[in-house]
């Protein structure tokens, strides 16, 4: 399947520097800059991607804009210029996709995360569970606010848990997960919830991952090419690239699953 996806990967690539070499009038590719919206915990990964796709595509520079997903949705309804979009969660492309924002038959799942307890170097406050958050063990955790999806998550966890209401006066709330990652990595909290590939790239200790049955969902990123792309050939190559072997691995490194 990965074979698969990687030659279809390379063909359509192959189509969209055809595409811009034929306006560049000279036989060479014309340069293109793409907007790409994505949720802050893949700013490592797709960074390092980004570094690798200039040897495929010498002529595509990849503008990235990192945020939570919900802001990015945000932006993108009023009218910010963004060619693809990668969402943490489905709950933002859906969105999207009811509003008309989204290509058709462009929308694919990329990747899957996990979510996850890190704390502090040492681990001053003993933390070792979920359960552990309620107790006496911890007077501040992190947790992303309500239109950041390891926020979402991490609502649905302790909601489901029945501790979410008694939580209410030890939560301090980050506008993404980067800012989560960063209170804990100083030691400001006691502990967080953040993505495990947010927790590999910081090097932070991880002493619990979510259990399936207290999540609604599955971690999911879906990505997409918009409507009123610019250059949505070139978007759609991009895309198609991120989904073969070369990705998967970088991908994988940190901690992403890739969906079966």
């Amino acid at each position: 399947m990965r074979k698969e996806k990687l030659f279809a990967g390379l063909m359509a690539m192959t189509l969209a520097l055809g595409v811009t070499a034929c306006g560049g009038g000279n036989g060479e590719a014309e340069s293109v800059e793409l907007q790409v919206f994505a949720a802050a915990s893949m700013t490592e990964t797709m960074t390092e991607i980004a570094e690798e796709y200039k040897k495929v595509a010498p002529n595509v520079t990849l503008t990235y804009t990192f945020d939570s997903s919900g802001t990015l949705k945000t932006q993108i309804e009023e009218g910010a210029d963004c060619d693809l979009f990668i969402s943490a969660a489905q709950k933002q492309m859906n969105a999207l996709d009811e509003g008309g924002f989204v290509k058709a038959d462009s929308r694919v799942d990329l990747v899957e995360n996990k979510v996850t307890l890190a704390v502090p170097k040492g681990n001053p406050a003993g933390v070792t569970a979920f359960e552990d958050v309620a107790t006496d063990k911890v007077s501040m955790v992190a947790l992303g606010n309500a239109d950041v999806p390891v926020g979402q998550y991490a609502r649905e966890l302790f909601t489901n848990m029945g501790v979410w209401e008694e939580l209410q006066e030890k939560i301090t709330f980050g506008s993404n997960v980067k800012e989560v990652t960063t209170w804990v990595s100083e030691g400001t909290v006691d502990c967080g919830v953040i993505y495990g590939t947010d927790a590999y790239s910081a090097g932070l200790e991880v002493v619990a991952t979510a259990p399936a049955d207290l999540l609604d969902n599955k971690v999911t990123y879906p990505a997409a090419v918009l409507d009123s792309a610019a250059h949505a050939d070139e978007a759609q190559a991009f895309l198609d690239y991120l989904q073969t072997e070369p990705c998967a691995a970088i991908f994988q490194e940190v901690g992403f699953a890739i969906p079966g």
